[in-house]
């Protein structure tokens, strides 16, 4: 196939893409079809939102499915008659840009701005209709001035704000990591094993909407992938329960404690503090040397393990003794206090009450340590609602739940965890789980000693990180006033260039040796203070990306609330499931914050969320280690940018991962060829009266017609390939069978075919519309309407089977009765001569397609 044709003969000959492609793109860029709000335009709107690249390098296949999915929404959605804005943007900060940066010795700025220039030829090549004119850069002073706008009405509320404590460091990047980016122990970003380290940082207090997070989700049920919602609910991980505060002896503050369970405080045999907690090293400092520094190794063992491994339940229960005692809220036992890594800082008050009958890493450590175990629910007990199984004794008779013994998990090694009655609890003897949870608390809070709570996995975000190449924090550090924030009026406060600067991870961030520009004057007083010198987590830049696309080149305000009315929240947005935590629940809080301070009148960002699954080959996931990488720039130079588009609607659901060596991007230049070829055959003129053509292909092309916008929004766009496949070949064969290219029908069906396939190869739809002998766009021709008299069947094809053979077949009504279509199969000859003169035992119909006689030799 020669792709060096001249464009100016694309129509004639054979199906060129590559001359189609150059014909076509700088029309486009030249009549701007997908530009949105335009004034005076009085359609109604639709956002379409890609989850913007980041331009670590060229695009590659993963780009092509996501943006290719979130291209057929949106031209769906104009041929609906929308006013549909679908932007695009670099997030351009970040990681990965300045690591690269330094190992190639260059400034991060150049090196991503070569890269967003490599992506946007890609994309224009790939042609995603996109409103070119909204085109954003994270990276641009002129979008992270709004970052620091934003920050500084998060620190106005008392939302952003700075705390010391032990954050998650990944070694390898030399910064901080929210707890977000931190999987199965390791940095989401380079791998590396994660540890803890004391560092004063700054956070987004996220835990005050830890509820609304969690209840809101129930808006977006049936519009996002219920995977999505699942792995939400339990980030956030709320639980209901008590604080329960013991007092520890020498220490005059009491312990608050939260328990999922406080009916079981009669069981607590000990407590355990999280050995990398402020509480241990206290308590710690108030016993002996020789306990302080086994506390102390202890210690320094602990840091260098992952959340992951502390939470393991296959490893070995390790801790130490601290040589002080808790004393029992309900029962005034003395406790023995240990520290041990099972218990985490940050979980409720970095404190457990152990009990270890009823927990079975509580358990696990009192085996371990030789520590008392206690019953306190009589699992044998009937709970109120569920039906027991009484048990036999030897004799055959029924042994009551209260002479069933209680097996002793001391001994057997396994906690019982199941619902019971409480036992050797006092006052709670007796009840259920449920009541005594009641009556305990009410206990407590009498004695000012406890009181019902809340407990949530979610923790605040911590937004500051100590490299360059992100958006420097807006606060100046003064001796005398402290924290002061920079004025509004005097931002963006731009980064300083990277030349002379050092931008290897060292443990504290580069800017801090840009003496001119960490060195100011305090805002207040006058005095000589520095600026902080942390840059924030671009995980912020992404939090309300959406909102600057309405209005990019604002230097006024970050978005216009008159224009987010118009547009929002988006209707559509696509992108991939490795997000579901990270950026969209960050998306979700800062969305919530701008609804309370009053920018905005919804509380949800994103109607709904198509993630698309990851395109493989054979069986693995692609690398450039592994040898087993497609490369996005290969395959459209070789198949064209409609092919690939094809290829990958056409693979299967878009959640599904798509193994690229079962597909066929030849197979789907082969079908594009098809259908070009006869839009260049039609005879007919445009005006050509659809009535006079042939019904059987009128009939295909109104039911694809009618039945693609629902599997469109459903997201199946596979099945509409496949139709469209089926309407060229009905097309095709109606020419060959005599019809001819002039048939009415024909003309109907190439046009048909043109506007749909628009959705998915927007190239060859164009060029198809043209050759039918219109002007672009094809990308803005309304959805032709479905003739409701062509979807009624006149008559079906009903299947007649004798002993599951298919003996003969009946043009039958579609309102047919099941008695009489067995009628009118008896009544077939054929049929009666397969039964000849055996018995018929059975006959099954299902009208009006099929009967399937049985018989008996």
């Amino acid at each position: 196939m020669a792709h060096d044709q001249d464009p100016a003969h694309a129509d004639a000959g054979a199906y060129d893409f590559a001359a189609i492609q150059a014909k076509w793109l700088p029309v486009w860029d030249e009549s701007e079809p997908f530009r949105a709000g335009r004034a005076g335009d009085t359609r109604p709107r639709k956002y379409v939102l890609d989850m913007f690249s980041y331009p670590s390098g060229d695009l590659h296949m993963g780009h092509a499915e996501a943006f290719g999915y979130g291209d057929t929404v949106a031209r769906y959605w104009r041929h609906q008659g929308f006013d549909v804005l679908h932007p695009v943007g670099w997030d351009s900060f970040g990681l990965p840009a300045e690591n690269a940066a330094i190992k190639r010795g260059v400034d991060p700025r150049a090196w991503t701005y070569e890269n967003i220039e490599q992506q946007k030829r890609a994309f224009r090549q790939y042609a995603p209709s996109f409103d070119w004119s909204r085109e954003l850069h994270t990276s641009d002073p002129e979008y992270y001035k709004w970052n620091q706008w934003l920050f500084l009405k998060l620190y106005e509320q008392g939302i952003a704000y700075r705390k010391a404590g032990q954050v998650n460091w990944c070694p390898n990047d030399q910064t901080v990591l929210a707890n977000e980016q931190v999987v199965d122990g390791h940095c989401e970003r380079c791998g590396a094993v994660v540890t803890k380290k004391a560092l004063t940082q700054w956070y987004f207090r996220v835990t005050d909407y830890a509820d609304r997070l969690l209840d809101d989700l129930n808006q977006l049920e049936g519009a996002w992938p219920a995977k999505v919602l699942s792995m939400q609910r339990n980030w956030i991980g709320r639980s209901s329960g008590a604080d329960v505060e013991f007092e520890i002896e020498g220490r005059e503050e009491r312990i608050p404690v939260f328990t999922t369970r406080p009916d079981t405080l009669f069981g607590t045999t000990f407590m355990v503090v999280a050995p990398d907690s402020e509480l241990a090293a206290e308590l710690a400092g108030g016993a002996s040397a020789e306990v302080g520094a086994r506390f102390q190794d202890y210690l320094d063992s602990v840091r260098a393990e992952s959340d992951i491994d502390r939470l393991s339940t296959d490893r070995p229960k390790t801790g130490v003794f601290l040589e002080r005692y808790a004393i029992n809220p309900v029962n005034g036992e003395r406790l023995p206090i240990w520290a041990a890594d099972y218990v985490l800082a940050d979980y409720g008050h970095g404190a457990i009450m152990a009990v270890p009958a009823h927990d079975q890493r509580d358990l696990d450590f009192a085996r371990a340590f030789d520590l008392p175990v206690r019953v306190v629910v009589d699992t044998n007990a009937p709970v109120t609602g569920v039906i027991p199984v009484i048990p036999l004794d030897e004799n055959g008779d029924p042994v009551l739940p209260d002479d069933l013994p209680v097996e002793d998990p001391a001994s057997t090694g396994i906690a019982l965890a199941g619902e019971g009655r409480l036992m050797n609890s006092g006052p709670l003897d007796g009840l259920s789980k449920s009541n005594a949870i009641r009556r305990v608390t009410e206990i407590l809070a009498e004695r000012g000693l406890g009181r019902s709570s809340k407990n949530y996995r979610l923790r605040d975000w911590l937004i500051s990180r100590q490299r360059y190449w992100g958006t420097p924090i807006p606060i100046i550090h003064c001796p005398t006033c402290g924290e002061v924030p920079v004025p509004e009026a005097e931002l963006p406060v731009r980064l300083p260039d990277a030349a002379g600067l050092d931008l290897k991870p060292k443990g504290k961030s580069p800017l801090g040796a840009a003496e001119e520009w960490v060195n100011v004057d305090c805002p207040n007083c006058g005095g000589a203070a520095q600026r902080d010198s942390d840059t924030m987590d671009t995980f912020v830049d992404s939090s309300w990306y959406y909102l600057r696309y309405l209005d990019p080149n604002n230097d006024e305000r970050a978005f216009d609330p008159a224009e987010a009315e118009k547009w929002l929240p988006v209707d559509q947005y696509v992108g991939g499931v490795e997000h579901a935590i990270l950026h969209l629940l960050y998306s979700r809080f800062i969305t919530k914050v701008l609804f309370d301070l009053g920018y905005l009148s919804f509380t949800e960002p994103f109607t709904s969320l198509l993630n698309q699954g990851m395109v493989i080959l054979n069986g693995a996931k692609m690398s450039k280690s592994k040898g087993n990488l497609v490369e996005f720039a290969s395959e459209l130079a070789a198949h064209g940018a409609d092919a690939l588009r094809v290829t990958l609607a056409f693979a299967g659901p878009p959640e599904d991962d798509i193994d690229w060596a079962d597909v066929s991007p030849v197979g789907s230049a082969k079908f594009l060829a098809r259908a070009w070829r006869i839009s260049g055959e039609v005879t007919s003129t445009p005006d050509v009266e659809w009535k006079t053509g042939d019904i059987a292909l009128r009939r295909i092309t109104h039911r694809l017609l009618a039945d693609a916008p629902a599997l469109v929004e459903a997201f199946k766009f596979n099945v509409v390939v496949a139709r469209l496949m089926e309407l060229v070949n009905a097309t095709r064969k109606t020419i060959d069978s005599g019809a001819g290219a002039g048939d009415a029908a024909v003309r109907e069906a190439s046009e048909v075919t043109a506007m749909i396939l628009d959705l998915f190869a927007p190239f060859a739809a164009e060029d198809m519309w043209q050759r039918l002998g219109y002007e672009p766009s094809v990308a803005l021709v309304p959805w032709r309407k479905a003739d409701p008299a062509l979807l009624v069947e006149e008559s079906v094809t009903a299947v007649v089977q004798v002993d599951g053979k298919v003996r003969d077949r009946l043009e039958v009504s579609p309102k047919v009765s099941g008695a009489e279509l067995e009628a009118m199969a008896r009544a077939s000859a054929a049929v009666a001569r397969a039964v000849g003169e055996r018995e018929v035992v059975n006959v099954i119909v299902r009208a009006p397609r099929l009967v399937n006689i049985a018989t008996k030799a």
